[in-house]
């Protein structure tokens, strides 16, 4: 390779993604231009994922963005594609470490300001509204908005020129050609940009198992109106917060059928008040509190409620529970779940749906009616942008490891023969091409605990879940000035069977009576021989090895 070819790769176009790839959440991805010691960046989006059952008292994953931070000096800005938490969540989280100008649109700019606020940082963060189709510069990178449908107001792709290539950021869409909410699908625009000539597609991938195309938002719409008009007791509609233009399809179903709306749920409040200061949801009339619920004919109110992923929290699941403190179901109502089950869900989902069938209540889901329209492009509306666009590269991104693959394998089969998957924490060459990976970052994640950033792979959240499994046992012991034990060992168990505290109790005093007294003289040596005589003894008997904590004391 000459020299000057070297120098055109060093200074090429490169992505680092740190979150998002091999996962659907935590979106995080990096366009750096520049020689390879004193790259620029562009970070595009900054989101979270939620904790589970691995990541137990988690409930916010964080990408690590601790390469980046140490480099700030060269981040350019955020840009946001749109308002999801998994693109938009993690802002005020991890802002004060990187300190940079954060662009979006004016509705991810209100909602933004919300959480903002939440967290003390409303005003400290510089927000830089822009609207679709005209390009603004970050750093050396300009940047368009190009709107997309998608299932939140206002989701656009990025259009990123740079000297040194050109890509696409698809962002996360569909192609709804009648959506309820705002404008179509730019198509003029992506065929106006395939004929410009990209460098790289970097696209959704989350829906390309699927083959065909996705339902309309009017298609929804109109199966909702059906629904609620049919309806003869109340009806509870539950949706995710974010989506605005479901939400006002079933607002408009309400009145259509003379119901009055009733909001529960603080998440859903913001979102609607966002929506309307962005001159969205217009001539959807005024909503009612919760008080109010109880107070009208059962065929003369609906419900808007979050909790269509079974948020133990979240006001369904309180309402299938019947401790909800305003609202309550019963026989000859119906709960309408117009959403998708996010997959690692369907077990709170289903708690949710079997509580409400103890109250005789009916469930209506997208198993049983077109109540709801992914947000994400099957195999038909992936063909359809590559067409536009005619990339020379893709790469998949924001989806597990079988989609990205999948992915891959669809965009070879429609003729795109430089493809690649890619992974967290590698830097992709995406032009002067053809892609490849050309270097490493480090990348990880960070758990919110309570109020706390901590480390995830290694943090508290993994010694908790092994505590989880196997419990604890904690033995004190007393050791006197002739190194003898100068009382019984002590043992306190936690989420092991109280039967073992005798036998372990003996282990323990065994193994410090063989003890010779010049080791015992070494307080590190004492707690790790009693330690591993607990654990033994608690294997044999229990089978089970419990997370031991022994606390030796000279007295």
């Amino acid at each position: 390779m000459s020299a000057k070819r070297r120098k055109q790769e060093d200074q090429g176009l490169v992505l680092l993604p740190l979150g998002g790839t091999g996962e659907i959440g935590m979106n995080c991805y990096c366009y750096g231009v520049g020689p390879v010691d004193a790259r620029e960046w562009l970070m595009v989006d900054l989101g979270v994922k939620f904790g589970g059952d691995a990541e137990p008292g988690v409930d916010v994953i964080l990408p690590d963005v601790g390469f980046i931070t140490s480099n700030k000096n060269d981040l350019a800005g955020l840009v946001i594609t749109h308002a999801h938490e998994d693109h938009i969540g993690a802002v005020p989280w991890l802002w004060p470490q990187l300190e940079c100008d954060v662009h979006c649109t004016p509705f991810a700019a209100e909602l933004l300001k919300l959480k903002l606020k939440e967290h003390g940082l409303d005003g400290d963060v510089p927000v830089i509204v822009h609207q679709p189709g005209k390009p603004f510069k970050v750093g050396s990178f300009t940047v368009e908005y190009v709107e997309v449908t998608h299932s939140i107001p206002q989701s656009h792709a990025l259009y990123i020129k740079t000297e040194q290539g050109k890509v696409l950021h698809s962002g996360d869409w569909k192609i709804d050609r009648t959506p309820v909410l705002g404008k179509p699908f730019s198509e003029k625009r992506f065929v106006e940009i395939g004929k410009e000539g990209i460098d790289a597609l970097v696209c959704d991938s989350t829906n390309v198992l699927r083959e065909g195309v996705s339902p309309s938002e009017q298609d929804v719409a109109a199966t909702l109106t059906d629904i609620i008009r049919h309806a003869t007791g109340r009806v509870a509609v539950t949706t995710f917060a974010s989506h605005v233009e479901r939400i006002t399809s079933a607002v408009r179903a309400a009145r259509a059928a003379g119901r009055e709306v009733v909001i529960a749920g603080r998440a859903m409040r913001n979102t609607i008040e966002a929506a309307r200061i962005c001159g969205l949801m217009e001539n959807t009339g005024a909503f009612l509190d919760e008080g109010e619920f109880g107070y009208l004919p059962q065929d003369k109110i609906m419900l808007l409620c979050t909790g269509s992923q079974g948020e133990p929290r979240a006001a369904i699941a309180r309402i299938a529970e019947d401790t909800h403190p305003n609202i309550a179901l019963e026989k000859g109502d119906l709960v309408i779940f117009s959403a998708r089950t996010i997959p690692g869900n369907e077990k709170e989902v289903g708690a949710v749906i079997n509580s409400l069938s103890k109250l005789d209540v009916d469930v209506i889901t997208a198993d049983d009616a077109l109540v709801h329209s992914s947000g994400h492009p099957r195999q038909g509306e992936l063909k359809q942008m590559y067409d536009w666009l005619k990339p020379k590269a893709l790469v998949p991104m924001h989806g597990e490891p079988r989609h990205l693959r999948a992915h891959a394998k669809f965009a070879q089969g429609q003729g795109i023969t430089e493809t690649l998957i890619p992974e967290d924490g590698k830097i992709i060459r995406l032009a002067p091409g053809p892609v490849a990976i050309v270097d490493e970052a480090p990348f990880g994640i960070l758990h919110v605990d309570g109020e706390l950033i901590v480390q995830g792979t290694d943090g508290p959240a993994k010694q908790r879940r092994k505590l989880s499994f196997v419990g604890m046992v904690i033995a004190s012991v007393l050791v006197d000035d002739k190194l003898n034990l100068a009382d019984d060992v002590n043992i306190i168990l936690d989420g092991v069977p109280g039967s073992l505290d005798e036998l372990l109790v003996e282990a323990a005093e065994k193994a410090f009576a063989a003890m010779p007294k010049p080791r015992r003289k070494d307080v590190a040596v004492v707690e790790e021989t009693l330690r591993l005589a607990i654990r033994r003894a608690a294997e044999a008997e229990w089978g089970k090895k419990p997370v031991v904590k022994v606390i030796v004391v000279r007295v």
